[in-house]
């Protein structure tokens, strides 16, 4: 392959990129401004100064251009509880209990920095079907998070996963409701609460 044929593949793929990021950024401007039931793909296309084709080329349809964004926000997500967790257990922190408030508090702060954003995902107007992905995205990341209260070779306590997997679902629309005073109030208040729960002692 010659070097000016590398060139163009490279200038080809820098410029997909940006074409796929400027349609992220459009679509995340339409969902917010009209819902995703009322979004057209049309208008996505004429704010992100692209084409139908090029659309096409990155996503099926504006439910896989939604399900993009959600995909983004989640990893952001990830990433800051990630983050905070790594941080306090560098600052000798090994309690299993603060670990997960730690966890948990940095998720609804995430929530609450990306307020917008979040409502979006949380507001049930999305793509069908999206609310459970949503119910078992979230739980996932609670699993992750529960398996800080175990040893490795014991299995997850089920009762508490579910408890807090849907104290996190209803906490995030709360507090994406509120101002920002209130809504860190409420999410000392609620991760203050599940930093108590504990698994269930299991029979030998």
């Amino acid at each position: 392959m010659t070097v000016d044929r590398v060139r163009k593949q490279v200038r080809v793929s820098h410029r997909g990129a940006a074409t796929r990021s400027a349609l992220l950024g459009a679509a995340a401007q339409v969902f917010r401004t009209v819902g995703f039931a009322r979004a057209g793909v049309s208008e996505v296309v004429s704010l992100a100064g692209a084409s139908v084709g090029s659309l096409y080329h990155h996503f099926s349809g504006k439910a896989d251009l939604y399900l993009a964004l959600y995909e983004e926000f989640q990893q952001r997500q990830q990433e800051r509880t990630h983050r905070a967790v790594s941080e306090a257990r560098a600052s000798g922190e090994t309690d299993p209990t603060r670990l997960m408030y730690t966890a948990a508090r940095a998720y609804l702060d995430g929530c609450i920095e990306e307020r917008d954003t979040t409502v979006l995902f949380f507001s049930g107007d999305g793509p069908p079907g999206f609310d459970s992905q949503l119910r078992d995205r979230l739980r996932e990341w609670t699993d992750r998070n529960v398996a800080l209260f175990r040893k490795a070779d014991e299995p997850v306590d089920e009762a508490l996963l579910l408890v807090v997997s849907g104290s996190m679902l209803v906490a995030v629309g709360e507090v994406v409701r509120r101002d920002d005073a209130a809504a860190r109030d409420l999410a000392d208040g609620i991760t203050e609460l599940l930093s108590r729960l504990q698994p269930r002692t299991r029979a030998e």
